[in-house]
């Protein structure tokens, strides 16, 4: 079964199952009852409370006296933000029309990096640029592509002409710092240019009843070589930093499996649930963790991935300009020679 097909399966599981239960339930459409409807929706669909010790009933207990008569529906946003943020999770928004509740862990870490720094400093402005992703052969001839959206559609023919121009290089960097996510399809389309062999590269469990353990057993999925492509097989270094999120964070922890690939820079910032999105009474929309994404070795990833080799980027390096986390890299592939 091909990923595409295996996570559209998935995605019907989530949607189907879980949402019965909720669907019995008639919530009104005022503070009360909109309050109401999103704590129920995590309480039976959410999927990480056990492993990150939420007692949610005490968080509900808590937020919902603070519920006043005066609450306006700014206040009521802000009340519910600040409850989802309990969690923890990268993947739970609270959407209406002003405004996106959010949290980012990786806004209270360092940057780690400087895309105008390296345009400067190692592409010399110099670059090529397709598929949303740049790329070129540095001095010291390693490869170097930096992806920075996995929402970007990657085209076989265009990864074919990325590869085979840096086909000569002596070992490649591939930057995907800052990269909040996107497809997991796209995962797959890229690591199937590094491997040789089908892989298991994780396992996926959806919510199948309101209960916080309530899981159906583990789907394995595996990953394919492209056939008949453009494959690179050299020494590869993977660059990641606190903004490496959600779908980057899954291309991360697999290209950490391979032999030929070293992970420097600082952990990821996680992301292992497969979110989904329900609505409340008042239009205002949930977006949430709903299945479980686990590594291969059956590892939940949603505190992040770490590097083999951890590295910062300090405000004096990039005044200097250098990126440290970059240069890492390149004394690692150069001595690799």
């Amino acid at each position: 079964m091909r990923f595409r097909q295996f996570i559209h399966i998935i995605l019907l599981a989530i949607a189907f199952l879980p949402m019965a239960s909720c669907s019995e339930q008639t919530f009104s459409n005022d503070a009360e009852g909109n309050f109401d409807a999103l704590w129920t929706i995590l309480d039976e669909h959410y999927t990480f409370f056990e492993y990150k010790n939420v007692d949610w009933d005490a968080v509900g207990r808590q937020y919902r006296a603070k519920i006043t008569k005066e609450i306006n529906s700014d206040e009521l946003f802000d009340l519910c933000s600040d409850m989802l943020k309990e969690l923890k999770d990268g993947h739970t928004n609270l959407i209406c029309g002003s405004d996106v509740s959010r949290y980012w862990i990786w806004e209270k870490y360092p940057v780690n990096y400087d895309e105008r720094l390296i345009n400067e400093h190692y592409l010399n402005f110099e670059y090529k640029r397709t598929s949303g992703i740049k790329y070129q052969i540095l001095s010291n001839n390693i490869g170097y592509m930096y992806y920075g959206d996995f929402s970007s559609g990657i085209g076989e023919g265009n990864l074919d002409a990325i590869l085979a121009y840096l086909a000569s290089s002596d070992g490649l960097v591939i930057d995907v710092r800052s990269n909040g996510g996107g497809f997991l399809t796209n995962v797959e389309t890229l690591v199937g240019r590094f491997i040789n062999e089908k892989i298991k590269v994780g396992s996926i469990s959806h919510k199948t009843g309101p209960e916080h353990n309530a899981f159906s057993e583990p789907y394995e999925y595996y990953f394919s070589p492209a056939h008949n492509r453009q494959h690179y097989n050299k020494p590869i270094v993977v660059l990641c930093n606190r903004g490496s999120f959600s779908a980057t964070n899954n291309f991360v922890s697999i290209m950490k499996q391979l032999p030929n690939v070293t992970i420097i820079g600082d952990t990821t910032g996680g992301g292992c649930g497969l979110p989904f999105t329900s609505e409340l009474p008042n239009g205002w929309s949930v977006r949430f963790s709903a299945a479980v994404i686990r590594d291969a070795e059956g590892k939940l990833t949603e505190f992040g991935v770490e590097p083999d080799i951890k590295v910062d980027m300090t405000e004096a390096d990039r005044q200097a300009g250098h990126d440290t986390i970059l240069d890492r890299a390149l004394l690692l592939l150069t001595t690799k020679q």
